[in-house]
């Protein structure tokens, strides 16, 4: 039983569906640490304004005297992220809502790892945010609704989990995977080259 209606965390709903933007556009990412507990109010203004962002989710279930209850809470505390240019950006900022707005050097970098979040939340698995970067093997999910995602797996006890990466914010989220359903890979080209820098 969910305690409120879920909440709108991406809009529109292709943002992270569309290819990669190009370096000169008007538009950008921004990432904007809030204040304490302001991501869903946040992403409820700029629903209201009609501002394009993405607010990544995680859902929690627990038993209560026998009665699953379900809510969602941000993946990343403390983070929204808002495409748009300087007129959006200084809009949100007058909402008194955030405390810092992050400016994106690698617009491309973080497309990709926001559009494989998403890809994570709408498979309908269970998310586990992870809050640093850790190691793994580089996989492609061969089968399943993520076919065809890359990312690391990371082993935890006897379980393996699939791991994205938000490199901007060296944090991630992960979902446990079978081992059957991946084979390895080379990570891509733009990650290869980064991580020899």
């Amino acid at each position: 039983m969910p305690l409120l209606p879920p909440e709108t965390f991406v809009w529109p709903d292709d943002l992270l569906a569309r290819p990669t933007p190009p370096v000169d556009a008007a538009a950008r990412w921004w990432a904007l640490h809030t204040r304490p507990r302001a991501e869903k109010t946040l992403a409820r203004h700029f629903l209201g304004r009609e501002l394009s962002f993405f607010l990544p989710l995680a859902k929690k279930r627990w038993r209560n005297r026998g009665r699953l209850f379900t809510s969602t809470s941000p993946l990343f505390l403390g983070y929204i992220f808002l495409w748009g240019d300087e007129e959006a950006r200084v809009a949100a900022l007058t909402t008194n809502q955030v405390a810092h707005c992050i400016r994106v050097e690698d617009q491309a970098q973080l497309h990709q790892d926001l559009a494989r979040v998403h890809r994570l939340m709408a498979s309908g698995e269970p998310l586990t945010p992870e809050e640093r970067i850790q190691p793994g093997d580089w996989v492609e999910i061969t089968s399943g609704p993520l076919e065809g995602l890359q990312g690391k797996i990371i082993r935890r006890g006897k379980h393996l989990r699939f791991f994205v990466e938000v490199h901007f914010l060296q944090r991630g989220a992960s979902v446990e995977i079978d081992a059957a359903m991946i084979r390895p890979t080379e990570p891509p080209d733009d990650l290869r080259n980064s991580s020899t820098k």
